[in-house]
This record gives structure tokens, C-alpha cells and sequence, in this order.
């Protein structure tokens, strides 16, 4: 690579334009005002602001600095069209695509790089659907209906069924887009004379959306879950249903939101309409009265109406066959969860704590979930021990007692969010045989916050599985075929992230480790996180600790290194709950869903 950077500057020697690597800016152009010598490493440059400097190479690493693209390149709707595809320009012409003529899409080869405009663009009525359709994705802008169209017209032709992957930062789009392109697929395939199956497909966004997504500080629409859904087709390549898989629901939200962020968008929406008749008996009030719903100061998000949002999800609900008293009892269960967030826990001396039978957010609670108040009250604050010959009820601090409320909460929650899931899919599900599919991922984009849990970790991971998805289907096969056609071909390094990935998943990696220390007695975060510390910090190099804290590791994943904080990661991964709770609550559950 040292030697084909030094042949490319030789060849353009003075005038030659290259990128430099800024603080502020990322990077500044610059132009070379002599030719470059490698005897003496240095560049002697001229900005584009007039100032000149000196730019010294590092005799080492030969760090030349990127090359820039001719003007007359620049704005080129494909990446792969331009002569120099290093980040700096990758990144300029998006750039002048989205600033200079509002373009938010642009190809790289087979993959279409999307930029967020955070506002709504008329690029997306039925007209534009009908434009792409049955194109040539060469023969048309770039556009994510072109992407579709394409997965569409292979199903069709080869027979083969498709996938379109949706990845990216959190806050990049990803939902939006995905849903655009199951609109295409809706738009353009027809039906197979089901009554309104492409409306039940598209019905299932609003209603999920409403249940996975909520305010984070980077997006005020953020999946907080990772949805796969299959559209499928006949013979006749017609919609005729569709079925939903879910990933990785961000449980710990229920409970608890980083300031500035929100819980899930369903509790304000319920919050927002409380005052209408149907949801009397649910004694609910605003969403500051909460503490499942106030701990992020943030109730409210600008341009959204959480009442009229409420609407469109109960419309969704509806239009999906999911009747009016099914709907109640849904919104019943999330009024629960939240009166039993505002159960107070009282503290005695020693492991004991108690709840007032009385409470009335516990006998409000009680009440919408048909359980017994005083048993409720007993098992919150008391569990039971079971040994080979004995069993023994104990009592809990306010600590553990607040804990398993938190856990019984976040059970529930993820016990109706699955019941729905499975409730779509039932409406969604299709007497006539599936004869193709076309699969649309939509999952968390990489993420790295301020304070990084047990969430985070896992979402990473999960990206960093995608991006080797990616590098498998772009970089290595493509490769191996041109090899075996014997194409005259140079080969492309490219990152592999596989060594982070076993830092993961390996025997002895971050998840073996945490697992073998859920199952010790006396198992902690502290003596997980000195297990890794001792077992990987100089074996592997994308493992590193912080220097200022015990409690904490670094994981060099491919889109950035993230230090994450060793607290909950042991209770998280254990996910238990109270039995005695699951049961009360669980016969009412159970009720519901077989009505």
C-alpha cells in the first residue's frame, strides 16, 4: 500500500490535492506546492483557507495523507466511480450530494448509503414508487425504492428469495427506511385477493413503533429492538402475509431512562389519553406521575402528539383484527406496570421491608391485574428458598425488594410485547402457500452513550455480526469468484473484524466469562470484570481497561472503541424474576391471551 501511495503522489507530484486530517473539520483539503521527494518524507502544502505548511511523514508508517478526487468527480451518485475511494472522500461527496442538491442517497456498488435530513422529503408518494418500478438500479437515481426494486425483480426472476439489511448508527434512519421499503413491495406487488394484506403489513409499523421505540438523546424515535420481518409472495410474486421475528428488546427501559430520554412511546400515548372514558378505571394521570415515565425529565417531544399518536396505534390495532376488548386489555397491563412503579417500599432494619397492603398504586395495580393485594404485597418484599429437604420464606431489603418490583415490570412487559408480536403474526399469516419471501432487517444501530451498560454491549455485538455479514458478501466472496473466473484482479484489504468477535463469543471471551461467573455463589460485577482484566487484557488486543476504573472495560469494536461499565451486567444476563410474582401475575396474563 506504502509503495502504490508513493507511486500516486510521484505521478501527480506538485499540484496534486490531498485531505488532511483535522480536529475541528475532520478533514481540510490542501494542495501540494512542490513535489514530493520520499528521500526527505515531508509535504509542503497550501491550504485552501492560503496558509502553507509543512507536513512531515512519519518515516515508520509512511502515513501520506489521502488523495483527493478531481473536481469533476465530485457529486458522482456511485462511490465506486470515484478515483480515490478513502474516507475523507467518501465522506466530501456526500457531503456536497446532501448540501448542494439535497440529495440523501447515494450508491457504493450494490449497497445505497443513506443520509438522515431529519425532515420529511416529497421523494416518497405513489408516483415515485411507480417510477422505480421494473427499472434498472444503474438506469436510476439512487433511491431506497431502486434497492427494493431490485430484491423484488431478483425474487422474480432467479426464484430466489431475498433480504435487504438495514444497518447503521442509532439516529441513522434505519426504521424509516425499512418501512419505506416494505411500502414499495406493498405499492407495486398487489395482492393475492386477501383483503387489504398489503395494509396489514404496513399496520404492524405504527403499532410496533408505539410498543419498541422511544426518545433517546440521539434520536426521538430510536428501535429499541431488533425487528426481522419475511413479506411473503405466490407464484405470481403477490403479497400474501408476512411474519415477524423481534430481537434484543431493551427490557432496562421499561424501568429506567438516561436523562433527556423517555420510556416507550406506548406509556405517554396512554398517559396522553387518559383522559377519555374507556381508560377511566385505569386511574392514570399525567406522564410526570410516574416514575416508569419521569426519571428522563423529557415527557414531552417536540412536533409529537402523544393523543394523536395514540389514535394511529389503536387504528393500527384495529385494522389488524385485534378486536376493542383485546385492545383494553392491553392498555390495561401497561397502566398496571405503570401504578407499579409508583408501589413505595418501605425499609426496616436488617433484610426486611414491607409495602402497605393499602398502597393505593399497589391496590390499583392489584386490581387491573387480578391478583390478590395482600399476597402481591407479601411476595414483593419476601422470597422463597428452596433446599433438598426444606423450604424457606425470607425476607428482602428495600434494595432487592424495589429490585424485583423493577424485574416483575419488566417481565410483564416483555411477556405482552411478545403476545403482540405473536398476535400480528397471526393476522398476518397466510392460508395460501408461501412460494418466496423478501426479508427486511431492522436492528439497533452501533451504539455508544455516555454510560454504556449490558444493552449496549449486545447491540454492538450484534452489529459487529452484521458488519462480518457484510465484509463475507462484499469483500471475500466477490474476491474468491474474480479468483476462481481468473479475472486480472488486485485484492482489497479490507478490516476484519473476526478477532473481536472471538474476544466476544469465544471459549474464555467476554461471554463465557460472564456466564461462568453467574453460576458462582458468590458471583459479582467486581470479580467478573477482574476475570477479564487477568484473562484478556494482554492476550487480546481489542480488550483494554480503563485508566481510572476497576469497574469498567474498553472493546475496540470495528465502528469505534466503547468503554462499557461492569455494573448490572450479572443481573441483567441472569434475568431472573420472583416466581411467587410471575405466578400471580401470569393466571391473569394467561387469561388474557386465551380470550
Amino acid at each position: 500500500v506504502d509503495s502504490q501511495f508513493d507511486q500516486s503522489y510521484a505521478t501527480h507530484s506538485c499540484n496534486a490535492r490531498v485531505w488532511l486530517p483535522d480536529p475541528v473539520e475532520v478533514w481540510k483539503s490542501a494542495k501540494l506546492v512542490k513535489d514530493y521527494a520520499t528521500a526527505t518524507k515531508t509535504l509542503f502544502l497550501l491550504l485552501d483557507d492560503g496558509t502553507e505548511l509543512e507536513y512531515k511523514v512519519d518515516p515508520h508508517t509512511n502515513n501520506l495523507p489521502p488523495l483527493r478526487n478531481p473536481n469533476i468527480l465530485v457529486g458522482e451518485n456511485d462511490l465506486t466511480a470515484l478515483s480515490y475511494l478513502n474516507e475523507p472522500a467518501v465522506l466530501h461527496n456526500i457531503k456536497v450530494r446532501f448540501i448542494d442538491s439535497k440529495l440523501i442517497y447515494t450508491y457504493c456498488g450494490i449497497v445505497l448509503v443513506a443520509v438522515n435530513p431529519y425532515e420529511s422529503l416529497p421523494i416518497y408518494e405513489a408516483d415515485i414508487i411507480h417510477a422505480y418500478r421494473g427499472q434498472d438500479m444503474a438506469d436510476m437515481d439512487p433511491h431506497i425504492f431502486a434497492v427494493a426494486e431490485e430484491a423484488y425483480k431478483q425474487m422474480a426472476r432467479d426464484q430466489q428469495n431475498q433480504s435487504i439489511i438495514v444497518s447503521g448508527e442509532s439516529g441513522a434512519g434505519k426504521t424509516v427506511s425499512a418501512k419505506y421499503a416494505m411500502r414499495y413491495f406493498a405499492t407495486v406487488s398487489g395482492s393475492s385477493g386477501e383483503a387489504d394484506i398489503e395494509e396489514r403489513v404496513l399496520a404492524s409499523n405504527p403499532i410496533m413503533e408505539a410498543l419498541g421505540n422511544a426518545k433517546t438523546t440521539r434520536n426521538d424515535n430510536s428501535s429499541r429492538f431488533g425487528k426481522y420481518i419475511e413479506i411473503g409472495f405466490d407464484k405470481k410474486h403477490r403479497i400474501i402475509g408476512a411474519h415477524m421475528r423481534t430481537y434484543l428488546l431493551e427490557k432496562s427501559r421499561v424501568v429506567f431512562q438516561a436523562h433527556e430520554e423517555r420510556n416507550y412511546h406506548i406509556f405517554y400515548q396512554l398517559c396522553a389519553s387518559s383522559h377519555l372514558p374507556e381508560f377511566k378505571d385505569f386511574k392514570l394521570g399525567d406522564a410526570d406521575d410516574f416514575h416508569y415515565t419521569n426519571q428522563g425529565h423529557y415527557p414531552v417531544i417536540d412536533g409529537v402528539d402523544d393523543g394523536k399518536d395514540m389514535c394511529s396505534t389503536r387504528r393500527a390495532f384495529s385494522l389488524l383484527g385485534i378486536g376493542e376488548s383485546h385492545q383494553m386489555e392491553i392498555y390495561q397491563i401497561l397502566a398496571a406496570i405503570l401504578h407499579l412503579s409508583n408501589v413505595d417500599v418501605k425499609d426496616h432494619s436488617g433484610d426486611r421491608s414491607s409495602i402497605s397492603p393499602d398502597n393505593f398504586h399497589l391496590v390499583v395495580f392489584c386490581d387491573l391485574m387480578g391478583v390478590p393485594c395482600e399476597e402481591m404485597a407479601h411476595w414483593l418484599c419476601h422470597r422463597k428458598l428452596q433446599t433438598t429437604t426444606e423450604t424457606y420464606v425470607k425476607g428482602v431489603s428495600k434494595t432487592n425488594a424495589v429490585n424485583g418490583r423493577d424485574a416483575l415490570a419488566k417481565h410483564i412487559y416483555a411477556r405482552l410485547f411478545s403476545w403482540i408480536v405473536g398476535c400480528i403474526n397471526n393476522v398476518l399469516k397466510s392460508a395460501v402457500k408461501q412460494h418466496s419471501f423478501i426479508g427486511v432487517l431492522d436492528i439497533y444501530g452501533f451504539e455508544t452513550f455516555d454510560t454504556n451498560s449490558f444493552e449496549q454491549f449486545c447491540i454492538n455485538y450484534a452489529n459487529e455480526k452484521l458488519q462480518q455479514q457484510f465484509n463475507l458478501h462484499v469483500f471475500k466472496l466477490e474476491q474468491e469468484e474474480y479468483m476462481k473466473e481468473e479475472i486480472p484482479w488486485t485484492l482489497i484489504d479490507f478490516y476484519d473484524n473476526q478477532p473481536c468477535i472471538n474476544l466476544i463469543e469465544a471459549k474464555l471471551g467476554i461471554l463465557d466469562l460472564l456466564d461462568e461467573e453467574c453460576k458462582m455463589p458468590q458471583g459479582s460485577d467486581d470479580t467478573w470484570c477482574q476475570k477479564m482484566y487477568n484473562n484478556l487484557l494482554k492476550q487480546n488486543a481489542h480488550f483494554d481497561k480503563p485508566r481510572l476504573s476497576n469497574r469498567a472495560f474498553i472493546v475496540h469494536h470495528f465502528a469505534d472503541k466503547v468503554e462499557y461499565q461492569c455494573d448490572g451486567f450479572l443481573e441483567k444476563n441472569k434475568d431472573t424474576v420472583n416466581e411467587e410474582q410471575i405466578h400471580f401475575c401470569a393466571i391473569y396474563i394467561a387469561a388474557c391471551h386465551m380470550r
